[in-house]
């Protein structure tokens, strides 16, 4: 009797597994888009176009495990530009983007798994510049380079500033460099990761005026199976330490 009612516990467990996997469709797949975002994420030859194992980054080896141990099936890809990523995302049903920040303006236009990291939001000037501004109600004066679509740049854009918005946020090194721009809004650590890549050093961080976290952003169809998943296998990995360590391991 009481191998029986092992027997029946066991099949009832490996039911409702099954069950639970069910719940999604056959063959069910989250396309994934990424851009060059580094250190968070970005590809394996600086260039503007990689899939799967030719990207790398923080956020890059935590999504894949996020999707490994919820047994979900993705593709990856880096494309360019974040616009064009942020739309697809936005009108795709099964797509989703990273490494997105959270904001109160976007929390409705999507769902989100995370946070997988953390950064501040900072306006730097170019070496040997003795700019000084202690809000961004005083930065206003100044011309700000921004990254279009980005978060950064939308709150300049909610707080009454226009940003020079470029589709490269590398691009605005040199034209802070070149004095086409007064301050760089960006997010640290990447703006001194991609000046250091363009051969710059010593900017100056002349404000730093938000902490943000970055998600995994979701088309709004995404089923919420999908999201609960992947939000449980994202708790677990950072209860076990995978995310700090997978974070030191690039800082």
């Amino acid at each position: 009797m009481l191998k029986t009612l092992k027997i029946g516990l066991v099949f009832g467990l490996i039911l409702s597994a099954c069950t639970a996997q069910a719940e999604l469709p056959y063959g069910y797949k989250v396309v994934l888009l990424t851009e060059n975002f580094p250190p968070f994420n970005m590809a394996v030859d600086d260039k503007n176009f990689a899939r799967d194992d030719a990207i790398d980054g923080i956020s890059a080896e935590i999504v894949r495990a996020m999707f490994k141990r919820a047994g979900i099936d993705y593709s990856l890809s880096l494309r360019f530009p974040w616009d064009r990523l942020y739309r697809l995302t936005l009108d795709k049903p099964n797509y989703g983007l990273f490494s997105t920040t959270f904001t109160p303006e976007r929390q409705p236009l999507f769902k989100w798994v995370g946070p997988i990291a953390k950064s501040g939001w900072v306006l730097l000037a170019a070496p040997g510049n003795n700019l000084s501004v202690g809000s961004l109600k005083e930065a206003a004066q100044y011309k700000i380079g921004a990254y279009k679509n980005d978060a950064v740049s939308q709150h300049l854009e909610s707080q009454g500033l226009q940003p020079v918005n470029a589709l490269r946020d590398q691009l605005n090194v040199q034209k802070l460099l070149k004095g086409q721009i007064d301050l760089w809004a960006t997010t640290d650590p990447v703006g001194r990761y991609l000046a250091k890549q363009e051969g710059v050093s010593g900017l100056t961080t002349v404000l730093r005026f938000n902490e943000a976290e970055l998600y995994l952003a979701l088309n709004k169809e995404t089923p919420d199976e999908v999201v609960q998943r992947l939000q449980k296998a994202l708790d677990e990995l950072r209860s076990e330490g995978f995310v700090d360590d997978m974070t030191s391991s690039y800082l």
